[in-house]
C-alpha cells in the first residue's frame, strides 16, 4: 500500500512582489532581460505568450488586443499580481493602454498593469525629460503610431531614426554595434535631452551603459524602462 504522508503548506514564493509578463510569441528577448533585472529569490516573476505576428504592421499590432484576456489568464490564476505588464512599445501605441489594462485585468487578477508606453513616460516625467532621441527598428507607419502617442503624452520625439525592419526575428539580432552607433548618432543633437531604444525585442541591456557613457546623456530601452515601473508600482527597488 503506497503511504499517505501529511504535509503544510507556505506562503507564495513572491514575499517581496509578484509579478506578471504577457511576451509577444515572436519576442526573443525581453524574458532574459527579465530573468536579469528581477534576479531576486523573493520576487516572483511569471511569463505568458500571447500570439503575435512575424511581421510588425498596424494590423498585427491591433489584433493582439483580442488575445490579451486568454493570454493573461494563462498565468497562475491562484495568485494575486502586483503588476502585470504587456511587453509591447509599438502595441500599446495602436492599441491603447486603458484598452490593454482592461484587458489584461479580464484574465488575471491584477493590482496594476503597465506597458512600455506608460513606463517610457513615467521614468521621463520622475527625471524631467521632455525631448527624447527616438531610435526604432520598424517601419515608418508603426513608428510614427508610437512617436505621435509620446508626443500627445508630454514627451516629444524631435529626433527620429529607424533600422526600417518589419520581420521580428531580425529585429531580435540586431547587433549591439548597430544599436550604439545608431544611439549615439541620434543622441549628438543638442535638441534632445535623452535617448530611447524602442522595442522589447531589442537586446539593449549590456550596451545602454555604452551609449550613456560616450554621449553624457541618459539612455533608455523599452525592457529597461518596463522593468523599471513595474518596480515603481509593485513597490520595490531594482538591484
Amino acid at each position: 500500500m503506497m503511504p499517505a504522508f501529511p504535509y503544510t503548506l507556505e506562503e507564495p514564493i513572491g514575499t517581496r512582489a509578484t509579478l506578471g509578463l504577457v511576451v509577444l510569441q515572436s519576442d526573443e528577448t525581453i524574458e532574459h532581460d527579465f530573468r536579469r533585472l528581477f534576479a531576486a529569490p523573493d520576487i516572483s516573476l511569471y511569463v505568458t505568450r500571447v500570439p503575435s505576428g512575424l511581421d510588425v504592421t498596424p494590423d498585427t499590432l491591433a489584433s493582439m488586443s483580442d488575445a490579451l484576456p486568454a493570454a493573461a489568464g494563462l498565468l497562475p490564476t491562484a495568485l494575486k499580481y502586483d503588476v502585470v505588464s504587456y511587453g509591447c512599445t509599438s502595441g500599446t501605441a495602436v492599441i491603447g493602454p486603458d484598452k490593454i489594462a482592461e484587458q489584461v485585468k479580464a484574465g488575471c487578477s491584477a493590482s496594476h498593469v503597465t506597458e512600455p508606453l506608460s513606463a517610457l513616460v513615467a521614468i521621463c516625467k520622475a527625471k524631467g525629460i521632455s525631448r527624447i532621441a527616438f531610435l526604432s527598428p520598424y517601419i515608418e507607419s508603426v513608428s510614427k503610431t508610437l512617436r505621435d502617442a509620446l508626443n500627445t503624452r508630454g514627451v516629444m520625439t524631435p529626433v527620429f531614426g529607424s533600422f526600417d525592419e518589419g520581420e521580428e526575428t531580425k529585429v531580435a539580432k540586431i547587433s549591439q554595434h548597430s544599436l550604439f552607433d545608431a544611439a549615439m548618432t541620434l543622441g549628438a543633437s543638442d535638441d534632445v535631452e535623452a535617448v530611447f531604444m524602442s522595442c522589447t525585442n531589442l537586446r539593449t541591456l549590456d550596451v545602454i551603459p555604452k551609449i550613456e557613457a560616450a554621449l553624457g546623456k541618459p539612455v533608455f530601452s523599452s525592457n529597461q524602462v518596463l522593468a523599471w515601473h513595474m518596480a515603481r508600482l509593485a513597490g520595490i527597488e531594482l538591484a
